[in-house]
């Protein structure tokens, strides 16, 4: 294993092994460094294990979906956006892709190693030396300039690097926020670090009742204080938990939580697909079908059968009450519970818990052009290091995926 070259990049995960390859691909000679024992751990989780690699989209609609800091990406998603990365992948490295709702894209086998296996095989046969279960520790600087790094297992040297270490999120796959105290060290700016696309921990205790029940079919809306309009709506997924929420459509409405948690509700259309009329109508005719039916045992038509009790005590009903003699207005109040079904968040989970960190290495510190430092020539960023995140559906890795390769091709 050499231990000079003239890149050394720190972290083998999506940024980091996409910019190994292109960077050994162009003739550098390049040594990528990780922690952990195998590359890429927390790729090998995303998406339930099955890796949604990127979304199929253009580039303005990419740009609309990131979060933080998307005019700072526009360089990056010209270079290489999604229809980039999917032909990598299918072309070059020969994994089969597929793309399901919202655009998102996964490998067509719906195994994310196929998409570690690929990257590191095309960091390696490329020429890239990769190096596993090295921390790197801080940079080595002489004169003013970029000359290494030191690590638990030595010193190696390289007139350029790239941090491609994460964020502060699944530490158990890596990332443990390294990659912010070697930009500090160097003297850049970390802008605060909070989670995002994260569950929510929820006031009321009846989420513990409900824990395991997945809502497949459900719209989802997110309400600040003060404000009429939902800050967030969708229909999707979610999971009821212990603590709280959380699923697809949770983790989508956390990334609009700034602030103070408790400003917001969580509202849960559980009925979409009927308007509040239909949906009294419906309930009549199950009422009617069986008069003489406890309230408590008619819902089973309607909702799932972890959510009736809760339904029911919310509802003002007594259980036991025959639904003949239900009142319309007990009945359109039980329809106005369904399509809105409140929740009240105190508090997001850790950080560690999240699927991205907000925050990171500050842009204005970097070149978009190039993903190098504007402070230390040599220094570049990729990935979530960098204080830009995105909406879930595939975008975040692709953020990863376009500095990643930006930043290859200016080393």
């Amino acid at each position: 294993m050499p231990d000079r070259a003239d890149v050394i990049i720190i972290g083998a995960g999506a940024a980091g092994l996409l910019c190994a390859g292109f960077a050994a691909k162009s003739g550098k000679r390049v040594l990528l460094l990780e922690k952990m024992e195998r590359p890429a751990r927390k790729l090998m989780i995303t998406g339930k294990g099955r890796c949604n690699v990127t979304n199929d989209c253009n580039r303005d609609e990419l740009l609309d979906a990131v979060r933080t800091n998307g005019k700072f990406l526009y360089s990056a998603f010209s270079a290489f956006g999604p229809q980039d990365l999917m032909r990598l992948f299918k072309e070059d490295l020969h994994v089969p892709l597929k793309t399901e709702r919202g655009g998102r894209v996964f490998p067509a086998s719906d195994k994310a190693v196929d998409i570690v296996d690929a990257l590191v095989s095309f960091a390696k046969k490329n020429g890239s030396a990769v190096k596993t279960g090295v921390c790197c520790k801080e940079i080595i600087f002489t004169d003013g300039k970029i000359a290494g790094v030191k690590t638990n297992g030595g010193d190696f040297y390289a007139g350029s690097i790239v941090v491609a270490t994460g964020g502060k999120s699944y530490p158990a796959t890596g990332p443990d926020g390294g990659g912010y105290k070697l930009a500090k060290q160097a003297g850049h700016t970390v802008t605060p670090l909070r989670p995002s696309l994260i569950p929510v921990v929820i006031k009321e205790d009846f989420c513990r009742d409900l824990t395991g029940l997945s809502l497949k079919n459900c719209m989802l809306s997110l309400f600040k204080k003060g404000r009429a309009k939902p800050v967030f709506s969708e229909p999707g997924e979610l999971l009821f938990t212990h603590f709280g929420v959380s699923g697809p459509l949770v983790l989508s409405a956390s990334a609009h939580m700034d602030g103070d948690i408790p400003d917001y509700t969580l509202s849960i259309d559980l009925k979409p697909a009927l308007g509040l009329d239909r949906l009294d109508a419906r309930i009549l005719r199950d009422f009617d079908s069986n008069p003489n039916k406890d309230f408590q045992n008619s819902l089973s038509g309607l909702l799932p059968r972890k959510l009736i009790p809760v339904i029911v005590r919310l509802s003002g009903i007594h259980g036991n009450v025959k639904v003949n003699s239900i009142t319309r207005e007990q009945r359109l109040n039980l329809a106005g519970l369904l399509k809105r079904f409140t929740l009240t968040p105190i508090a997001l989970r850790p950080i560690e818990e999240a699927v991205v960190t907000c925050g990171g290495v500050s842009v204005k510190e970097i070149n978009p052009g190039t993903m190098e430092s504007k402070l230390v020539p040599g220094l570049f960023f990729a990935g979530e290091v960098i204080d830009a995140d995105a909406y879930t559906g595939g975008y975040n890795l692709q953020i990863a995926f376009s500095t990643g390769y930006l930043a290859a091709q200016n080393v």
